[in-house]
């Protein structure tokens, strides 16, 4: 009989959720969700990196719970803007500011400038309690367009201009975006070697002694 793995998502996103129990529906694991546990203390993003922010977000729930934990970070890097809005993508325009008014916010930004080479970023961190940590990155580009269009996705899908497809990715399907998106990528990459996480989750988890005592 197989030892099942419990990993928890450190996410509360039902789309992610989704996405990667589907990721890892062949292999032994147990996938737990911040919402299968009791209340706990918010992370603070405060890394300058989107792999810093994942490492945060996957080693503090890991200490917490006791359990080997994935955390992702994301965002949108515009080169002529210096690789903003990068790590504040979804505080962009402020941290009550709609998917829309971050999106008119950029191309407020970009009005008149011939360069709108982009980039989606993706960094996911697998960490145990301890504080080891493995990390994937994944890397998709494109063009800021220069109006929004389409209706799928989120954030700032309606103008972010995928040149190979020639849609924005709100203008295709979830499974087209996710074959070529920075996240599908990286959990791709997730998925291929997991078989090797989990040995190494074993390998790197605590295993404390037990010792009689004797008077």
């Amino acid at each position: 009989m197989k030892n099942i793995t419990t990993i928890v998502l450190a996410t509360r996103n039902n789309g992610k959720i989704l996405e990667i129990s589907e990721l890892l529906k062949d292999f032994s694991v147990s996938v737990k969700t911040l919402d299968d546990f009791g209340p706990i203390p918010e992370v603070e993003e405060d890394g300058k990196t989107f792999e810093e922010n994942a490492y945060k977000k996957a080693s503090f729930t890991a200490k917490i719970l006791g359990l080997p934990t994935l955390a992702d970070d994301s965002g949108l890097v515009v080169e002529t803007l210096g690789g903003a809005p990068g790590i504040y993508s979804a505080r962009y325009g402020g941290a009550d500011a709609t998917d829309e008014e971050r999106c008119t916010k950029l191309l407020t930004e970009l009005e008149g400038k011939e360069n709108r080479k982009a980039a989606f970023e993706c960094a996911i961190s697998i960490a145990v309690p301890m504080g080891a940590a493995l990390t994937y990155e994944a890397r998709c580009e494109g063009l800021i367009a220069e109006q929004p269009s389409g209706i799928n996705g989120f954030g700032y899908d309606p103008i972010f201009y995928y040149p190979s497809f020639y849609k924005t990715f709100a203008e295709i399907s979830r499974e087209e975006k996710s074959y070529v998106s920075h996240r599908g990528k990286a959990l791709r990459e997730v998925r291929d070697e997991f078989g090797k996480v989990l040995i190494w989750i074993e390998q790197n988890m605590t295993v404390f002694e037990k010792f009689q005592c004797n008077e």
